[in-house]
């Protein structure tokens, strides 16, 4: 089968390197733009493009899907199958281009967790599971019709790292079985059930400032679900602090922002029981376990 993939950042990865190895053919990739970034501005590729490159594979770089030269692109091409993970919300008239169409792997067990940030939603609101599921792709977003899902557990240990980077491999296999299916043409779609869907909406800085009359518990799972990147954070002194590791501390009676500090250990007071920090980094400093914060560091 033909297949032109679709993806952006490290989670595409393994996604591209298992079908890339298999029976079918990567007849091109289409990634973001390129990007300057840092003080420098040196242009920066997307991961997908890194890899698509390392492996001479052609790569596509729409600057806007609708373009009239990058659809003709597109058709001359001759794809089966479009698959798309971790891209842009395609135009209909890009995604019913192929043959076979174009589906899309989503870091949720859906129709649970429809948006940009199902993995970190997952976390924040505590999950003790999540899941994958590849679906062909629709006008509205995260509504299409399933090819086939897999259930994951989330450990209490995790966070988005962690998380993130076991998905993206079970989610690699998930596309090749996907593929493989509709090149079997042996499948049933199953239509998602709208009642039963809940929102993942894109990461804010507002959603990421800890509100400190919450819970040690949600607290908790906003920091493993914000971590490594952006981090959960709170302002002291006009200086921002993020947390990146924390655990629940239900022994002290701390009230809501208040601070209990010993030479190696640093808990804050919650809404409800108490967070002790392991892993936080002052603005403008590196980011370090609490012993080494709290060697140059007074709160």
């Amino acid at each position: 089968m033909n297949i032109i993939f679709m993806g952006t950042p490290d989670f595409s990865i393994p996604s591209l390197k298992i079908l890339l190895e298999s029976k079918h053919r990567i007849v091109a990739v289409v990634t973001q733009p390129d990007k300057e970034r840092g003080r420098g501005q040196k242009v920066s590729f997307t991961a997908v493009k890194e890899f698509a490159l390392n492996n001479n594979l052609p790569v596509l770089q729409p600057e806007k899907l609708k373009d009239e030269k990058f659809v003709a692109d597109l058709k001359q091409l001759n794809a089966d199958l479009f698959v798309v993970v971790a891209f842009r919300i395609l135009p209909k008239e890009i995604f019913e281009i192929p043959k076979f169409g174009s589906f899309n792997l989503h870091g949720s067990y859906l129709p649970k967790y429809r948006g940009a940030a199902p993995i970190q939603w997952a976390l924040i609101n505590g999950d003790t599971g999540t899941g994958l599921t590849t679906f062909k792709l629709a006008e509205k977003v995260d509504t299409g019709n399933i090819y086939l899902q897999e259930k994951v557990k989330i450990n209490p240990d995790d966070n988005f790292e962690s998380l993130h980077d076991r998905m993206s491999l079970l989610g690699a296999e998930l596309v090749l079985k996907t593929v493989n299916l509709i090149d079997s043409d042996n499948f049933e779609l199953q239509q998602q059930d709208d009642s039963l869907a809940s929102p993942a909406p894109k990461i804010t800085k507002e959603i990421c400032k800890i509100e400190w009359n919450k819970s040690a518990e949600e607290i908790h799972n906003l920091v493993r679900g914000l971590s490594p990147h952006p981090a959960a954070y709170f302002n002291y002194n006009d200086k921002v602090i993020k947390i990146y590791k924390t655990e629940i501390a239900k022994n002290y009676n701390l009230k809501s922002s208040e601070f209990h500090q010993t030479k190696t250990e640093l808990i804050i007071g919650c809404g409800k029981d108490a967070l002790r920090i392991l892993e936080i980094q002052q603005e403008g400093k590196k980011q370090m376990n609490i012993e080494e914060f709290l060697r140059g560091f007074r709160i």
